[in-house]
């Protein structure tokens, strides 16, 4: 086993969220300030006070997966093993390309299939436990996701699932790349996936009166980080995956090399379960450490792909935190969310913006934050109001922080052969 650093190398990318069913129509939408939220219209919402959400629309897993496949599956796992086949059909990673035993899966998710639960819970009050489906629990829970992509794939290394609420997609893909870079494994498929728009949860959310309640009659204006009117996030679903490989074994089957992670860290506020920590220093201090893993100056990033939720506590916050790492150049860099077009994935979202950050560096283009019409005073950095722009993109950071305190930050870049 090789110990030395290794560099990790992105050769393929999926996706299936509310603007795309595929990657580079998914980047069209984010580039044309699509907005993919709308009134939500998975269950009646007459008592929900929120009723607005970033669904995915007209999906059919058929178009890529087998229907044997997805009868054993909740909707958390066909989104992502969709994303998966999207991701290894464009690394053009088939049977014979890789080791199985050096090729792992890192998955990030939150809640599983809380579909197949509430499903489930109706049929055992109503009618007993033998109405309960036999595959429930196969379904239902949290690693059945990245059991199925290594079955699809014949991954036989690491599979792994990461569970740190709306950071657990980057750290997902924090884990493939420190595996891939200490030689644990040559291949991983790493990404995050989620399908939490149920009764159940949205019902929770709005408890917590975390989701935005004021524009139920206009969905797209929903979502508005940093904006003084944002009041909640919106509840989304979908998946992000990526391949990635060591640069030799991407090099060694002539792969074509899509960019590259530099960076990563993680930290924890330890301060509330649901409240983020108002100084910002856990989020700055996962921003420090995975630039000085990445080795890259403070000067040369050039965007952010911020958290970003349209809440009152995290867009202040992140903001705060982005200001005490860079100092003065926080003023010169651009900083988004792409959430005001996607809504808030959870545990898929860091995977999705992943996805943005890697096509950001490619296209050299500042995706925008729509709905920014009316800044808040705390929230004073360049956040690419309403539409995106073309600019120099060397480094591009991409943060996601979760309740629990969890602080997942990651560093792209061109992929340059140095």
């Amino acid at each position: 086993m090789n110990t030395n650093t290794r560099r990790v190398v992105v050769t393929g990318m999926g996706t299936v969220n509310p603007l795309g069913k595929r990657v580079e129509e998914f980047w069209q939408n984010i580039k044309g300030g699509v907005s993919g939220i709308g009134p939500l219209t998975k269950f009646d919402t007459t008592d929900y006070p929120a009723k607005v959400a970033g669904e995915v629309k007209d999906f059919d897993p058929s178009d890529l997966l087998d229907r044997k496949e997805i009868r054993s599956m909740a909707d958390f796992t066909k989104f992502a093993v969709y994303a998966a086949v999207q991701a290894m059909d464009q690394a053009g990673l088939k049977e014979g390309l890789y080791d199985p035993f050096r090729s792992g899966v890192y998955l990030g998710n939150g809640i599983g299939g809380f579909e197949v639960v509430e499903e489930n819970l109706y049929k055992l009050y109503e009618r007993g436990p033998h109405a309960v489906a036999p595959l429930t629990i196969p379904k239902l829970i949290s690693n059945e996701a990245a059991g199925n992509i290594a079955i699809h794939f014949n991954f036989q290394g690491p599979c792994h699932t990461t569970v740190t609420a709306c950071a657990s997609g980057t750290d997902a893909i924090g884990d493939a790349f420190n595996a891939i870079r200490f030689g644990l494994t040559d291949v991983a498929i790493a990404g995050g996936t989620e399908a939490a728009i149920t009764k159940l949860s949205v019902a929770g959310f709005c408890r917590l009166q975390a989701l935005s309640t004021k524009y139920n009659d206009t969905p797209h204006l929903a979502s508005r980080p940093f904006d003084k009117e944002r009041d909640g996030f919106i509840m989304g679903e979908g998946a992000g995956m990526l391949v990635l490989e060591s640069l030799e074994h991407a090099q060694q089957r002539g792969a074509t090399i899509l960019g590259e992670i530099a960076g990563y860290s993680m930290t924890c506020d330890a301060y509330h379960l649901t409240a983020p920590n108002p100084n910002g220093d856990g989020a700055a201090r996962a921003m420090r450490e995975a630039l000085a893993i990445a080795q890259a100056k403070l000067e040369e990033v050039d965007y952010i792909n911020a958290h970003g939720t349209s809440t009152q506590a995290n867009d202040s916050m992140e903001t705060n935190a982005i200001k005490q790492v860079f100092g003065d150049h926080a003023y010169k860099l651009k900083v988004s969310s792409t959430k005001s077009m996607t809504s808030h994935l959870i545990a898929a979202a860091g995977a999705v913006e992943a996805i943005v950050c890697l096509l950001a560096i490619r296209d050299q283009f500042y995706p925008c934050t729509l709905n920014l019409t009316n800044p808040d005073e705390a929230c004073d950095l360049d956040y690419v109001p309403n539409v995106g722009k073309e600019g120099k993109i060397r480094y591009a950071v991409s943060n996601s922080l979760g309740f629990g305190g969890h602080n997942g930050v990651l560093v792209f870049k061109a992929y340059t052969p140095e």
